[in-house]
């Protein structure tokens, strides 16, 4: 039986991050991951000759520059800054996105201007009658603001009304969570360039997690792709093929609920606390446009009930990049759904009539379809129903109590986040490996961090 100091399951930018690190400082390291690429939904690919991603990524400008300089030396002038240039779709039109007070103003309708105002006057006075995604919101923002954009926009992303939806989901996913700070955010201009622009590479946001993957290779880490974990055991972990690796340390970024599937011996109370999260899927319809650019906007924003679709970015405009060509562009467009619904099983056809009636209706371009390819992601988006933190809590205090094993990553914690909060988990694991074994304090600060995480739009 091989063996490895420390076994890192999945390969995205989390385990990667951890793998990288921990070779680095001379711990012999094996990373598994099912697919056959590197990066899970933080890779990229080609769709019909142009690099895509799996929906809109970005590396945001709050990265802490410590970790920006390790990436700026992975991938040097690849890593572009760029101005975030956007469209929203707000009171039946198409306002710019970050929002920018002048158009907002002058594009919405001045009813609901106003009433958003005198609503943001009272905010003070304003509390959450209950803990729910809906109250928390109402209250800050305002009840035109949240039933205009965020109260529509839960139900595509997570499949609930806001009232059924736990208020760690405001608290996690929505930054400009008070009708001041959402006035700040239109009014000011941070000197990081926050809100208004983003790092983005040269060839897709996937040639991070290669960059970082080929990193950890060079540094001795044995990452091996299309290999599947079938058992996590004290001290071993087996894959699909039989082999059988032990491991000093286990360091688990699949999602939780599959770890307690795979665990040995079996966790009863944890399968149980384990099906009753649940993960919102995705299906990607990627479309071809013949004859250049679509738009000169990198993504368009649809929190409105008439689509299904939530957002629609077009790759090449993320990037300066000799390599996309000019005839023709690639359009992402994002679905959130179930698995096993309609709309995960839709046919080509079907979702060439759903592409073609959403920018009829939107009063968008036309697309001039030459080819359409679609991806399906089961686990996208951790859903925070009503509830949910009695069956996380039981099933991270079980994953907590795993003998040499430790769990992080937006997968591994059930948690939202962004690309840079994927990295420094993995770094503050790594960090948290030392010669005397592995430092459980330093671990509990760190994940005491990442509580504080709140995803950066």
């Amino acid at each position: 039986m091989a063996g490895a100091e420390l076994v890192v399951l999945g390969a995205g930018p989390a385990g990667l991050a951890a793998a990288w690190r921990a070779a680095r400082r001379g711990v012999s390291v094996v990373v598994l991951e099912r697919a056959d690429r590197v990066g899970g939904m933080a890779g990229s690919f080609e769709v019909a000759g142009v690099r895509v991603d799996h929906g809109s990524h970005r590396l945001h400008p709050a990265t802490p520059p410590s970790l920006l300089a390790e990436l700026r030396g992975l991938l040097g002038d690849d890593l572009q800054l760029r101005p975030r240039n956007g469209r929203l779709r707000l009171g039946g039109r198409w306002i710019g996105f970050p929002l920018r007070f002048g158009e907002l103003a002058a594009a919405l309708p001045r009813g609901m201007v106003v009433r958003a105002g005198m609503e943001a006057v009272l905010a003070p006075l304003r509390r959450p009658r209950s803990d729910t995604y809906a109250e928390v919101l109402r209250a800050g923002l305002g009840r035109t603001l949240y039933e205009s954009m965020y109260a529509p926009y839960a139900v595509k992303l997570w499949g609930l009304d806001g009232d059924d939806i736990d208020g760690d989901q405001a608290r996690k996913r929505v930054t400009a969570d008070t009708a001041w700070k959402v006035a700040r955010r239109v009014l000011a201009r941070p000197s990081d360039g926050r809100g208004r622009v983003f790092y983005y590479p040269r060839r897709g946001f996937g040639q991070i997690v290669e960059a970082l993957a080929d990193a950890a290779a060079g540094a001795g880490a044995d990452v091996r792709l299309g290999t599947e974990v079938t058992e996590v055991a004290p001290g071993r972990v087996r894959t699909g093929s039989g082999d059988e690796i032990e491991a000093g340390r286990v360091f688990s970024t699949i999602p939780l609920p599959v770890l307690a599937r795979v665990s040995r011996p079996e966790p009863s109370e944890a399968l149980a606390d384990a099906a009753r999260l649940r993960f919102r899927a995705m299906v990607l319809v990627y479309a071809v446009h013949e004859g250049g650019r679509w738009t000169g906007f990198d993504a368009h924003y649809l929190p409105g009930p008439e689509t299904p679709v939530t957002r629609v970015s077009e790759p090449a405009n993320y990037r300066l990049s000799s390599d996309d060509p000019a005839d023709r562009s690639v359009l992402c467009f994002e679905i959130p759904c179930e698995a096993g619904d309609s709309l995960w099983n839709a046919g080509e056809d079907e979702v060439a009539t759903l592409v073609h009636e959403l920018t009829a209706r939107h009063g968008l371009p036309p697309v001039r379809l030459g080819g359409l390819e679609v991806r399906r992601l089961p686990h996208v988006y951790p859903v925070y129903e009503r509830g949910y933190r009695a069956y996380l809590e039981g099933l991270d205090r079980w994953a907590s109590g795993l003998d040499g094993v430790t769990t992080f990553g937006r997968l591994g914690l059930f948690a939202h986040d962004n690309t840079h909060h994927a990295l420094t988990m993995g770094f503050d694991a790594a960090d948290a490996l030392g010669p005397a074994g592995f430092d459980a304090a330093a671990w509990s600060r760190a994940r005491e961090r990442f509580a504080a995480h709140v995803v950066e739009d």
